[in-house]
């Protein structure tokens, strides 16, 4: 499928903006990874996804670098607090169906990275002793990566903060020909 119509795809499915961009221009920043040390998510240390079991943010990094190629997914919500997990994780937990489904559809391989953790078990089998149970599908979020979303959603013409009641949630597909 040429990269057009993975856009048109996109928007097609519910996405309220999608936009591609090649994974050098992508920044990623070490210094958000204490943030998931907050653990305000819950999953750090109890998510194969999540920090610290994801990897380092030069193993993340060097993921995403594999992929020459990536589109940025957004929707958009009606959200009065996005501090309020009740509004927002189930919205995150749509948004990331949504890109499971356009992943599906559009056929081609490569890495998602979501919106949230990897919500695929409950709980995840890391707190079980137990390898994971979906290790091809399984993702980690924006945060994990240290990506810099906002400077992402910049370049790709999109707007980070939409304003009040309003909150936008982004996935990232890598995708290309992969570099090893």
């Amino acid at each position: 499928m040429d990269e057009k119509k993975l856009v048109d795809l996109a928007v097609e499915m519910g996405f309220a903006n999608a936009a591609l961009v090649d994974t050098r221009d992508i920044e990623f920043i070490p210094a958000f990874r204490p943030l998931c040390e907050e653990n305000l998510c819950g999953k750090y240390g109890v998510n194969y996804c999540c920090p610290p079991d994801c990897g380092t943010v030069a193993e993340m990094e060097a993921r995403v670098r594999r992929w020459p190629r990536a589109i940025l997914l957004q929707t958009l919500w009606d959200i009065d607090d996005p501090l309020d997990e009740r509004q927002t994780k189930p919205a995150k937990g749509k948004h990331n169906k949504l890109t499971r489904e356009w992943i599906d559809r559009a056929g081609i391989p490569g890495l998602m990275i979501g919106a949230s953790g990897c919500n695929l078990c409950n709980p995840c089998a890391i707190v079980e002793g137990k390898p994971c149970r979906f290790p091809d599908k399984k993702f980690s979020c924006m945060s994990a990566y240290c990506i810099f979303v906002q400077d992402l959603t910049d370049k790709c013409g999109m707007e980070y903060d939409c304003g009040p009641g309003v909150q936008a949630f982004f996935s990232l597909y890598c995708f290309g020909e992969p570099v090893y």
